[in-house]
C-alpha cells in the first residue's frame, strides 16, 4: 500500500549513506517531506536534486553533537514543511580506535558517545515539543543488536552508547505515551553498509566473526532496514512505543546458529 506516509514530514539524520539513504528514498516513496541532515555538502545536494527537489526534500548540513545546529535542523522542517511528524535519529559512527576497553582510549570513548548517545538526546529534545504541541509523532531512534547482548567483537563505546540510545528511546516512549507521541529503538542486526564494507576491507577476519553468528547466513541490505523505519513511522504501528524493534536476522534468538 503506496501512501503511507503521505501528508508526513520527517527529519532523518544520517541520511546520505547507508540505513538512512535507504530509509529517506523509502519514505518518499511513501508521500513524506523529508529533511536530511549530515555533512556530505555534495551528496546530500544531489540527494535533493534526485528526489525531486525543494518540494520533496531539503538537505542541513548538521554536526548531531551540536545543540544549536540540531535545533536548526528540526527547525527546517516545521518552517519548509509545516511540521515535524517523524523523527529518524540515525547519524552514528564506528571508529576502529573504539576496541576492547583495555586498548580504547578516553578520547575515542567520548567521540563515540557524542556523535552515537548524545546526539539522539539532542534530537529527542529538539523534536519532541513539536510533536507534544502537535499530539502526534514518531520517533526511531537507531541503537543495535549489541545493546541487548555481548558483542562477540568488542567495540566498548560503541556497544555502551546503543546500550543507552535503547534505554533512553524506552523511558521517552513511556513518559509521552498519553502525548500521542510514540518513540521506539530500532535495533539492527550487521548491515551491508559502507561501514561493514570498510571493516571487510580492513580487516576481513573480524568482520567474518560477525557474519557466523547470524542464523539467516547473511548481513541485511539497507533497504530492509528501511522497510522497518518505514512501519514504526506509520500509523501502522499506532500501538507500539518503548519497543526495542530487533531486525537482526536472528542474532539475538540463537544460542548457536546452523552451519
Amino acid at each position: 500500500m503506496a501512501g503511507r506516509l503521505s501528508g508526513k514530514v520527517a527529519v532523518v539524520t544520517g541520511g546520505c549513506s547507508g540505513i538512512g539513504l535507504a530509509t529517506v528514498k523509502r519514505f518518499v516513496e511513501e508521500g513524506a517531506k523529508v529533511v536530511i541532515g549530515d555533512i556530505d555538502d555534495a551528496k546530500g545536494s544531489a540527494l535533493v536534486t534526485e528526489l525531486g527537489g525543494a518540494d520533496i526534500a531539503t538537505y542541513v548540513h548538521v554536526d548531531v553533537t551540536s545543540k544549536e545546529e540540531v535545533d536548526a535542523l528540526f527547525k527546517t522542517a516545521k518552517d519548509n514543511y509545516g511540521s515535524v511528524d517523524i523523527a529518524f535519529n540515525n547519524a552514528g559512527i564506528s571508529p576502529p580506535d573504539d576496541d576492547s576497553i583495555l586498548d580504547t582510549e578516553l578520547d575515542a570513548w567520548r567521540r563515540v558517545q557524542e556523535v552515537n548517545l548524545t546526539s539522539v538526546y539532542l534530537c529527542c529534545k529538539a523534536a519532541l515539543p513539536y510533536m507534544l504541541e502537535q499530539k502526534s509523532g514518531s520517533i526511531i531512534n537507531t541503537a543495535s543488536f549489541v545493546a541487548v547482548m555481548g558483542a562477540a567483537t568488542s567495540q566498548i563505546s560503541y556497544s555502551a552508547s546503543k546500550g543507552g540510545v535503547l534505554s533512553m528511546s524506552r523511558e521517552l516512549g513511556v513518559q509521552f505515551a498519553r502525548e500521542g507521541v510514540r518513540v521506539n529503538a530500532l535495533c539492527p542486526g550487521p548491515v551491508n553498509t559502507p561501514l561493514l564494507q570498510e571493516l571487510f576491507a580492513k580487516d576481513p577476519e573480524r568482520a567474518a566473526r560477525r557474519l557466523i553468528h547470524v542464523p539467516m547466513g547473511r548481513f541485511a541490505e539497507p533497504a530492509e532496514m528501511a522497510n522497518a523505519v518505514l512501519f514504526l513511522a506509520s500509523d501502522e504501528s499506532s500501538f507500539i512505543t518503548a519497543n526495542t524493534f530487533l531486525v537482526d536476522g536472528g542474532i539475538s534468538g540463537a544460542y548457536v546458529t546452523p552451519l
